[in-house]
């Protein structure tokens, strides 16, 4: 959500489009910008905040599949980590009453799972990446539904930094509405986790 908020305070377009441009050779502009965001993604960092600068740099066509890519690279990355770190060292981020319920869905049923994760918003990203990593789903239906459920939010936000500079434009307003919307839903989903969250007991893990 705070990500969301800082594109209505600072434009993408001051923040990355004349550095960006001006250490990066104009050949590698696309590549070095789906690698930076792809391990951006990786580290944790804001999606929101890297789908609005793929839209303020590279319109919204090419900044939209741009980003599509660089977040499925990211999630492949992860995805691949999880896998080869194994259970033990997932410990921290995941507790077993999730993997264990989401162990068999993304067996079965793991297109489909990670589809409808990837729409829902306030979904931890990461948490589904790692879930699925520790689960016996293959990577290319993994990747596939990733990169089709991150797009209809992913567009929003590359949209609202396609059109940052006119802020009245219909294509700023409606991104934007749809983000509000976007996040009121993630907050909606925060607040009722919560309540039905029931801490691990002890020696949970075996």
């Amino acid at each position: 959500a705070a990500a969301a908020c800082s594109l209505f305070f600072w434009s993408p377009q001051r923040m990355l489009s004349n550095d960006f441009r001006s250490v990066v050779p104009a050949f590698l502009t696309v590549p070095a910008f789906a690698g930076v965001f792809a391990l951006s993604t990786l580290a944790f960092f804001p999606k929101p905040v890297l789908n609005a600068a793929a839209g303020a740099l590279f319109g919204i066509s090419e900044g939209l599949a741009l980003a599509v890519a660089g977040t499925t690279l990211g999630a492949v990355l992860a995805f691949g980590l999880g896998r080869g770190l194994g259970r033990d060292a997932l410990k921290p981020l995941l507790t077993r009453k999730i993997i264990h319920s989401l162990d068999r869905r993304l067996t079965e049923h793991g297109f489909s799972s990670v589809l409808l994760l990837r729409l829902v918003p306030g979904v931890p990203f990461q948490g589904v990446n790692f879930a699925a990593a520790l689960s016996g789903m293959r990577l290319w239906p993994y990747a596939i539904a990733t990169a089709l459920g991150v797009l209809p939010g992913t567009a929003a936000y590359v949209i609202a930094g396609a059109s940052a500079s006119s802020p009245t434009s219909p294509a700023f307003l409606l991104s934007a509405a749809a983000i509000v919307v976007m996040m009121v839903l993630t907050l909606a989903a925060l607040r009722r986790a919560r309540r039905t969250a029931v801490p691990p007991s002890a020696g949970e893990w075996v």
